[in-house]
């Protein structure tokens, strides 16, 4: 049963039940991080050292005060010129450096993707097709890997039999929320978080060893594939075996999260 979370001393920084479902794949790291970060004596930059001092030596990024980045600088070409990752002193940074932490490839990928168009168009008003993807998929990804009946279903948001006749299925899914604005959101979870599905072709374990699954995601993403946006809405809490509420009668029947697809 998922607790409630409380607060840390670390103002900004609340604990997660690292026995949550959804926190399975960041659950060692995190409670490392979150751990040195509660603890620290730096003040502000706490989450940047506590991120420093657990990155594996592949991580190709440094974390620093988000103090750093010149008003004149976008975050991503900053990321990408100086190989450091602003971070703030709260749950969304952290969770976005423990994502650069377990899947560095995946995330220097959606770096230069963006940098490359932030350096071709510049800064707009709006992002185009390419760099909104990118964020949706950097802040909001959740990872499947299904058989093609759940997939196909999920993408028709075809609810009840997703959850109903195909339920069993999902006993063969593969789930891995990766996007870190979906993961600070999880902390204190609800029933209408949601999160964006994207497809993964190689199986994996959720609480393994996830080097090759971030090898294929980072060869996956293409500015082209991203500006397609092949998402599925998925709301998290009603992944079977992840929130005992989705086993009562009625659960999937809230047409206000399990919403009906657009004609």
């Amino acid at each position: 049963m998922v607790r409630q979370a409380t607060s840390t001393a670390a103002p900004g920084l609340a604990q997660p039940d690292w026995a949550a479902p959804w926190y399975r794949p960041w659950a060692a790291t995190g409670r490392e991080v979150w751990q040195a970060a509660t603890a620290s004596n730096v003040g502000v930059g706490a989450v940047a050292a506590a991120l420093n001092a657990h990155a594996p030596p592949a991580v190709p990024v440094r974390f620093v005060s988000a103090a750093e980045v010149p008003a004149d600088v976008a975050y991503e070409a900053f990321i990408a010129r100086q190989r450091a990752v602003p971070t703030r002193d709260n749950g969304h940074d952290a969770f976005n450096g423990l994502a650069w932490l377990r899947f560095a490839r995946t995330k220097a990928r959606l770096n230069a993707l963006q940098a490359a168009e932030i350096a071709r168009d510049g800064v707009r008003a709006t992002r185009g097709p390419v760099r909104d993807a990118a964020t949706v998929f950097d802040e909001n990804a959740v990872l499947l890997h299904a058989p093609d009946a759940l997939w196909q279903a999920l993408v028709a948001r075809r609810w009840r039999e997703l959850f109903g006749p195909l339920r069993p299925l999902w006993r063969e899914a593969r789930v891995l929320v990766f996007g870190h604005a979906a993961l600070e959101k999880l902390v204190t979870p609800y029933k209408s978080i949601t999160g964006h599905a994207w497809r993964v072709e190689p199986a994996f374990d959720p609480g393994g060893d996830l080097l090759a699954l971030d090898e294929w995601l980072a060869r996956d993403l293409s500015a082209d594939k991203l500006a397609a946006k092949p998402f599925a809405p998925l709301p998290l809490l009603g992944v079977p075996g992840w929130w005992a509420g989705n086993e009562a009668p009625g659960f999937y029947d809230d047409a206000q999260v399990f919403r009906v697809a657009r004609r």
